[in-house]
């Protein structure tokens, strides 16, 4: 079987799919093969995103990913700071 790449999003409706189907007295093993995730990949997304809301998902997201940007200019800005300071000092 092909392995698919969930979204945050879609990890949150199938969790709370999950928990409709469990709370009407399905197992967990039904549940599982209904949204066609094995029983461990379910409990280590419940675990992962046990209180998140689809809006605090999709934040978090957004913040690693600003997070991200402003690692590389931070890490460009210290390359052009130490290559000016070569220059100044007269290394070059």
């Amino acid at each position: 079987m092909k392995r698919k790449r969930h979204t945050p999003e879609e990890i949150i409706k199938k969790l709370r799919e999950a928990a409709a189907l469990l709370a009407g007295g399905q197992g967990i093993e039904d549940v599982c093969r209904k949204l066609e995730v094995s029983p461990a990949t379910y409990h280590r997304w419940r675990e992962q995103y046990r209180a998140c809301s689809e809006d605090t998902v999709k934040r978090l997201k957004e913040l690693e990913k600003e997070n991200a940007r402003l690692k590389r200019l931070v890490a460009d800005l210290s390359l052009d700071k130490a290559m000016l300071k070569e220059l100044a000092e007269g290394k070059w």
